[in-house]
């Protein structure tokens, strides 16, 4: 399962509907500004793209209101970008000498002035000041304000079925702040960002897989069931656990004992105390120490219908077990968020880099690339490019609906996987054999026919699609350094001569039919009591902590010194026998799985539904010999996590 802020992301009920407008940056290049305003310096990316003359229904009222965020560049922002690059680049003198958060901020955060003159403009302008961070200053007031303070008048647009708010031209500051602003965010409001505050709702009504099942792949074979390929095919698995990922991934004695781990999400499952110390006890995994867990959260949560708060609790469970599985010994720290929207989640990250609460993060959460705006593309590459400096990587699951054709119309990537300041993490489908051992993986991606009427065949086998490990090329992204010699020319040229960014960068387990099994207090279908159940779940969700995981292993053999941002580093093994080089062709013939499952999700009440599940089909994406746009440099293999150890 795949959280997503703008449409349902994963096979089963337990996601949420994220409402999340993002972008990335070039690496290496801040948001632009151009002065060709006589006393004002432009804010590029300000004006977005949807607000169009033809779009255009009249101004605004004067008297609405605005709620904005002005982010500060700080002191030297391409100082900030430079440093990044070379703290985390294995060829650089600067290589692994990292700050600490005292030091960055000194060095590159905002100056007491910078943030003085950017309060007295604002509030000269009329605006309100309503909070002061490192980061930025957030303010309120009406339309007429905030056209003064930003050099820009604010229509209303259609967008769709839908009219939003916009600046009618890119937003400027007074020459005097030049450098001193990064950008301005909240200018438009679309989507409509609600201020209402509710309670957290339960859990969701409990989801179940039905039987049969495999205990690992090929263990139990469907011999009633109609053949695919020409044979006859297993059932999925249960699902699989930590003993089995980690054998599959190299983890050997490694248990990422002194790393720390922090996850993202939006809200706060009510019981994941209880379910990890369950899950951990029930499937074989070490038992959670005190203060092994913890939480940091808002005061408040907001937007909960609006973002499916109960979604959201399956999406941590899934991350804090997945980590823990894998690296049972690593420190692990949820941070939440208020609400599913950018700001809030974007206040979750720079408290993890202001507090430097972790070296390794695992965020679940994005949205495709032609719903970012470059406004917000900087904000999070700010702090994407703050984490570095201080030796803090940041890991993003590449998305669940391949090249989004089939979910948005235009093949594209996601956000803010796209980042060139993120490790995008890509799925596969594994296949883990008797005694656990690693068999094989293909691309993550699944076509789908059902059971005939008769019981004899599959219908239209082998279907349609229906998900895959999302990948691609970037409209919007620069190709990073670290990409070039590696990701061939097809991919890196695919939307220009130029070259940009490709998605993902390394990949692991995804397939929700051969995925990993998770343990969550549910609602039960009576709607009042609620108990603990198990199920099989999937999508880079999961692949995602399973890469930080990982990678806290790699931390602990390189003796216990941050990885940073790791992709110059993934990048310098492509090739070595560090990785599993995945394609969608492992065995030389066609790959399915027969898969059972409930029609209403719990239980037999109204019937069972049969079909049959064909792998390493995704969309028009392939996982192919060498860097591919689905599993990126491959899956880490038996020497991945030891290959720090020399280095």
């Amino acid at each position: 399962m795949r959280s997503r802020r703008a449409a349902l992301r994963t096979s089963v009920s337990l996601a949420a509907t994220l409402p999340l407008l993002t972008g990335a940056l070039a690496l290496g290049i801040p948001a632009a500004h151009a002065a060709d305003a006589p006393g004002r310096d432009r804010l590029a990316g300000t004006k977005p793209a949807w607000a169009t003359a033809r779009a255009d229904k009249g101004a605004t009222s004067d008297s609405a209101q605005v709620s904005a965020r002005v982010y500060l560049a700080g002191r030297d922002a391409a100082g900030l970008a430079a440093y990044a690059k070379a703290v985390s680049d294995p060829a650089s003198a600067s290589y692994g000498k990292y700050l600490s958060t005292g030091q960055a901020q000194a060095r590159f955060g905002a100056t007491k002035a910078q943030v003085a003159a950017v309060r007295s403009w604002l509030t000269s302008a009329g605006l309100k000041v309503t909070g002061v961070t490192q980061h930025y200053v957030a303010v309120t007031g009406e339309v007429a304000a905030a056209e003064k303070a930003f050099g820009t008048q604010l229509h209303n647009y259609t967008k769709g079925a839908k009219t939003y708010r916009a600046p009618t031209a890119t937003a400027s500051v007074p020459d005097s702040l030049k450098g001193a602003v990064l950008t301005v965010t909240g200018l438009d409001n679309a989507p409509h960002l609600a201020s209402h505050q509710d309670r957290l709702p339960p859990p969701e009504t409990v989801f179940r897989n039905a039987g049969p099942f495999s205990t690992y792949h090929g263990s139990k074979v469907a011999t009633t069931l109609p053949d695919a390929y020409g044979t006859k095919i297993p059932y999925a698995v249960k699902g699989y656990t930590g003993k089995q990922l980690r054998t599959a991934y190299g983890a050997g004695r490694r248990t990422g004992k002194g790393v720390r781990i922090a996850i993202t999400d939006a809200y706060a499952s009510p019981t994941i105390a209880y379910d990890a110390g369950t899950y951990a006890k029930r499937n074989g995994d070490a038992a959670w120490k005190s203060g092994q867990l913890r939480q940091v959260l808002p005061a408040q949560y907001t937007r909960t219908e609006e973002c499916g708060a109960a979604g959201w609790y399956g999406e941590e469970t899934l991350d804090v077990e997945a980590v823990h599985a894998v690296a049972p010994g690593a420190q692990v720290t949820y941070v939440g968020a208020a609400s599913c929207y950018d700001e809030d989640l974007l206040d979750s990250l720079s408290k993890i880099v202001d507090n430097h609460l972790a070296d390794l993060v695992s965020n679940s959460w994005g949205e495709t690339e032609d719903a970012q705006t470059p406004d917000l593309a900087a904000a999070y590459d700010q702090v994407f490019q703050f984490g570095a400096v201080e030796g803090i990587g940041f890991y993003y699951s590449s998305g669940d609906d391949g090249d989004e054709v089939a979910s948005s119309g235009t093949k594209q990537v996601d956000t803010p996987a796209s980042s060139a300041w993120v490790t995008a993490v890509g799925g596969t489908s594994l296949a883990v054999g008797k005694g656990d051992k690693y068999l094989w993986e293909t691309g993550w991606g699944t076509e789908k026919a059902v059971l005939s009427a008769d019981g004899r065949s599959w219908t239209d086998f082998p279907g349609a699609f229906n998900s895959g490990a999302g990948g691609g090329t970037s409209r919007t992204v620069a190709e990073p350094y670290y990409q070039k010699g590696v990701v061939p020319d097809a991919l890196a040229e695919a939307n220009g001569a130029g070259g940009n960014r490709v998605v993902p960068d390394i990949a692991a387990i995804a397939d929700p039919n051969t995925g990993f099994l998770v343990g969550q207090t549910q609602t039960m279908p009576d709607g009042t009591t609620q108990a603990y159940d198990e199920y099989r779940l999937g999508g880079t969700s999961l692949a995602a902590p399973v890469i930080a995981a990982v990678q806290a292993l790699a931390q602990e053999a390189r003796g216990g010194r941050p990885l940073g941002f790791a992709n110059p580093a993934i990048y310098a093994r492509y090739g070595s026998k560090a990785y599993h080089d995945v394609t969608d062709n492992p065995t030389g013939s066609g790959l399915a799985l027969a898969r059972v499952d409930y029609v209403n999700g719990y239980d037999a009440t109204d019937g069972l539904t049969t079909s049959v599940r064909s792998l390493g089909k995704d969309s028009s994406l392939k996982a192919v010999q060498g860097y591919d746009d689905v599993t990126g440099v491959g899956t880490p293999a038996g020497g991945y996590v030891e290959s720090y150890r020399r280095r």
